[in-house]
């Protein structure tokens, strides 16, 4: 595993242990769960990976993600990914 990164004023970052999708001793589940939640491209969002310790939590992000991106709602998908970028934004998050 490997450590942490500084952040550009110093302070460590948040560190959560995750299980990365390309482990040849993943649990079947959780296998299973990142080949549905993968990218065009192959790889996991860590933002998902951070629940790989605990499959149920990752399962229940995933179908919310689903629900508020892709679900039935008054707003476009196109305006629903404007707030993301906001929120990320404001948040100084990169997802």
């Amino acid at each position: 595993m490997s450590s942490p990164h500084n952040r550009t004023d110093g302070k460590p970052e948040a560190w959560i242990e995750m299980l990365h999708e390309d482990r040849s001793d993943l649990d079947p589940i959780l296998r299973d769960m990142y080949d549905q939640m993968r990218e065009p491209d192959g790889h996991v969002d860590n933002i998902l990976k951070i629940h790989s310790l605990h499959p149920a939590s990752l399962q229940v992000h995933y179908d919310f993600y689903k629900l508020v991106m892709y679900g039935p709602s008054p707003l476009s998908r196109a305006q629903r990914e404007m707030i993301a970028v906001v929120v990320s934004t404001v948040n100084q998050c990169h997802y």
